[in-house]
């Protein structure tokens, strides 16, 4: 499953930062349990330990701050078992969990070999180049606009695009520029840059907004974010953002960044 091997070292993390957190507090919770008795609609508190009453000494009004440390305690342990236990089950699947296993073994098989074979899965190459090889219609440029033109001969219609494609195609990452891409109630947009993530199986948006300095341009910006995320499309996870105004520019220390991060 693509991304699984992530999600649970995501889920690894959360349940470590838990069982720190529960282990914290029962280092400093009481001894004993609390026992819970109803009487006429009517809940009593009981104190119980090892060497004292067999249900345990009552627990008066007084004796309110007992009651919630005793029994934060008591889930604080229920909590900390289901925790260690699914740190056990995680920790043994990563260990020899990779996502690519299936994938490995038809490329593990002679060329010969492989031309014999039907993959259960198409292989990634396979699966990037079909999905790169998928014609669609580009946006037309106006005719007042400069020429712009990347390393691959691309058209495009910035200076920071063209940075931006020149680093893709010198990276060896593939790319569809300004592909239509459908957003309901919103309509067609043309995302400066769509790829398809090796992780995810799914595609992954780059707008790059130039001219943060123009309120109506920010305004009309802002517009299209709220659009992709009404379409389960955010930022930091299938959509990629990078702004300039005409003080900030583009760094390639941001642009290696966010490829690392979300492309690689």
């Amino acid at each position: 499953m693509a991304g699984l091997r992530e999600k649970l070292l995501q889920e690894q993390v959360r349940l470590e930062k838990i069982l720190q957190k529960t282990s914290k507090q029962l280092k400093d919770a009481p001894p004993g349990k609390l026992r819970l008795s109803s009487s006429n609609k009517c809940v009593q508190y009981y104190y119980c330990v090892p060497e004292g009453r067999k249900n345990g000494e009552y627990l008066p009004r007084e004796k309110e701050k007992l009651v919630y440390r005793l029994a934060q305690k008591s889930y604080d342990e229920k909590i900390m078992k289901l925790a260690d236990r699914r740190l056990s089950q995680i920790r043994r699947i990563t260990e020899d969990y990779d996502e690519e296993e299936i994938e490995k073994i038809f490329l593990a098989e002679h060329p010969e070999r492989q031309k014999l074979i039907e993959p259960v899965e198409p292989v990634w190459e396979q699966q990037l180049s079909k999905w790169a090889a998928e014609d669609y219609k580009r946006k037309e440029f106006q005719e007042d606009m400069p020429v712009i033109l990347t390393e691959k001969g691309e058209r495009v219609r910035s200076k920071s695009e063209k940075i931006l494609a020149d680093y893709f195609y010198r990276n060896g990452i593939l790319y569809k520029y300004e592909c239509p891409l459908h957003l309901k109630r919103f309509g067609t947009v043309h995302p400066d840059f769509t790829f398809l993530s090796r992780k995810s199986k799914q595609e992954i948006y780059w707008e790059h907004d130039g001219r943060m300095d123009d309120p109506v341009y920010v305004q009309n910006a802002i517009r299209k974010i709220q659009a992709y995320e009404e379409n389960d499309i955010y930022p930091g996870e299938r959509l990629i953002l990078t702004f300039e105004t005409g003080k900030i520019v583009l760094d390639t220390r941001t642009i290696e960044r966010l490829v690392c991060r979300y492309l690689l």
